[in-house]
Formats: C-alpha cells, structure tokens, sequence
C-alpha cells in the first residue's frame, strides 16, 4: 500500500509539475502552443516510464523476496530445504552404516528425551555426566555426516549446517546446566536448561526428517 501512495503521488506531483500554466500571454502563437503541449506530453511520458522503472526495481528488493522456510531453521537459512524436497539415494540409504548412523542418531534424540524427563522429576539434578557420556562429539559428528552420504549435494548444503547446529546445541547445553557446589539451579536456570534440550531435541528430529 505504501508503495502504492508513493507511485500515485509521484504521478500527481510529475503531472502539476508539467502542466501548461493557464495565466500568460493570449498572444502566444498557435505553433508555439503546440511545441509546448508535445514537450509537456514527452516529459510526462518520461515520468510515467520513470515511475514504472521505480515500482519494477523495489517489487525485486531482497526484502520483497519470498524465499522458502523450513522450520526454525530456514529462518536466514535458505539454504536448508524441506526434507520432502531433499534428492535420497535410497540404496546408499539401505546400507548398513547409514542404517546404524540412523539408529545411532535416533538414540542421541532419545537421551535428550530422557535428560528432560530426569530434570521434571528432579529439577536439581546434575545432567552433566550423562550429557558427556551419551554425546561425545567425535563419535557424534560421524554419525549425522554418515547419514549425509545418503544425500545429494543440494541437500547436504543445508544438512550440513544442521549438523553444525546441533554441536552447537550440545556445547551451549553443557555450559548452560553447570551448577557450582551447593548452588541450587534457580527457575530461571532451568527454564534456559530445559529450553535447549527442547531445542536440540528438535534439531535431531529435523535432521532425522531427512533420512526417512
């Protein structure tokens, strides 16, 4: 609408601009009314063309753009596609280490679930070892890049920055649940705990959505 206003305005204030002014000389020849209308009319043409270009150049800004999101992570992420569009080669699927990265992945989700289900039970209770135990980085990141080789190259584009989401994740959480001795963990600490184990839980649900 805005943009709307702006045209119409700048076509209204073009035309008062150009208009043949209607006090002067009577005498004025007719060939000299002639000249001056054509004149006019070019410069109006001119500004209407102008206005056209104007209108054209902001319709194609980068604001304007409707790229395609995908979840939380399309967000400035145009690079992550949905999973239903993701190219899968189903027979490198099948094999036998994507199959066990899978597994291995589905597991990671799972103990997510159970550090969640410790914490609504015991809001004080020390995740730490657990979390170090279940989530060891480097046997972490082999299993979701396994999971890449099922995937063309497009694709992996934006599953690649998932997987550098999720180690994120887990170091953010790991910082986030430390507790100093005898300091209990407050509400508003546990609300930031329980908020990144939401996070990452569905980080690896979003990654898992393309192995399916």
């Amino acid at each position: 609408m805005k943009l709307t206003a702006f045209i119409t305005s700048l076509a209204i204030v073009g035309s008062d601009a150009f208009a043949p002014s209607t006090q002067g000389s009577r005498h004025s020849s007719v060939a000299l009314n002639a000249e001056n209308n054509n004149g006019v009319s070019t410069r109006l043409d001119f500004l209407h063309q102008s206005v056209a270009t104007v209108a054209a150049s902001l319709a194609f800004l980068p604001g304007q753009a409707n790229a395609a999101k995908y979840g939380g992570f399309g967000s400035g992420s145009p690079e992550v596609i949905d999973p239903k569009d993701a190219i899968v080669d189903s027979d490198i699927l099948k094999s036998s280490s994507v199959q066990k990265g899978i597994a291995a992945v589905q597991g990671y989700k799972q103990s997510v679930t159970d550090l969640k289900a410790t914490l609504a039970k015991d809001p004080q209770a020390n995740i730490g070892p657990k979390l170090r135990k279940d989530f060891d980085f480097s046997a972490l990141r082999t299993d979701l890049n396994v999971i890449n080789e099922a995937l063309d190259e497009d694709t992996q584009r934006g599953t690649d920055r998932l997987i550098r989401g999720i180690l994120q994740d887990i170091t953010e959480l790991e910082t986030a649940q430390k507790q100093k001795d005898g300091v209990p963990r407050s509400t508003t600490r546990l609300a930031i705990v329980t908020g990144k184990l939401d996070k990452l839980e569905k980080a690896f649900g979003d990654y898992l959505a393309f192995a399916k």
